[in-house]
């Protein structure tokens, strides 16, 4: 290969990984498989280009009795994957996603990825995407929820801490340098039924079992343990408390 083919090469892996250590684990799978087709599309160009398509019948070669052996591993394997797919299914859960709303935002948590998506419902920033905002207009936001709702502040933490992690906190420190404090806000107030089945993303009038098993499964995904938050993993075990009335 020449060296300006290398350099290209480097230059992809090096923007892929710098784009993924920005990103939550949960949120790496999709660009990771696009970065992987992208390098075998380049790669392939390169070969063709440079005459050494001869390579992959080469590598073909060398990898087809590895292949002759996994081959059997994976059909034995695969009935057993696709059983436990179709298990998820048919677990009671409308959908795959729990809705948590607050005076400020709707969230939406994806029970297979642990991916949060949310939407502003009031204030300066109203309509808005939360993926659509700058870094700056998170830390406005955030101190505009601690100082309307308390709620709204605890669930833009969660969204923040599954999408930056600990580094937002780092950004979060350097704007408060002015030395400003807010009085901090009250809770939204009790939970509703229609908030308990939207948290653990349940039909209303959903079975104990079902109800039993959404806690669980979103339990995994949002757990402090798990890379989740408290207040989170406290919604939900309050919307299970709350249906089962314990």
């Amino acid at each position: 290969m020449t060296p300006i083919s290398i350099l290209l090469l480097f230059v992809i892996v090096a923007v892929l990984g710098i784009a993924l250590k920005r990103m939550s684990p949960a949120q790496r799978k999709r660009p990771l498989i696009v970065g992987l087709i992208t390098l075998l599309v380049v790669g392939f160009v390169l070969l063709a280009a440079t005459h050494r398509l001869y390579l992959l019948g080469a590598l073909f070669a060398v990898l087809l009795p590895m292949m002759r052996r996994l081959l059997p591993i994976l059909l034995r394997f695969l009935p057993n994957l696709l059983s436990r797919r179709s298990s998820r299914k048919k677990s009671g859960a409308s959908g795959q996603t729990s809705r948590v709303q607050s005076a400020i935002l709707d969230m939406e948590l994806d029970h297979e990825t642990g991916v949060m998506h949310g939407t502003i419902v009031a204030g300066p920033l109203e309509g808005k995407s939360l993926a659509d905002l700058e870094e700056q207009e998170y830390l406005d936001l955030l101190d505009y929820c601690r100082q309307q709702d308390a709620d709204s502040a605890r669930l833009l933490e969660t969204y923040l801490d599954k999408r930056f992690g600990e580094r937002w906190h780092q950004d979060e420190r350097h704007n408060q340098q002015d030395g400003q404090n807010h009085a901090p806000a009250q809770d939204s107030g009790a939970m509703t039924d229609t908030d308990a089945y939207d948290i653990l993303g349940l039909k209303p009038g959903a079975d104990r079992d079902a109800i039993i098993q959404a806690h669980r499964r979103l339990m995994q995904k949002a757990h402090p343990d798990r890379g989740g938050s408290d207040w989170l993993a406290a919604k939900i075990n309050a919307a299970r408390s709350h249906l089962l009335e314990e």
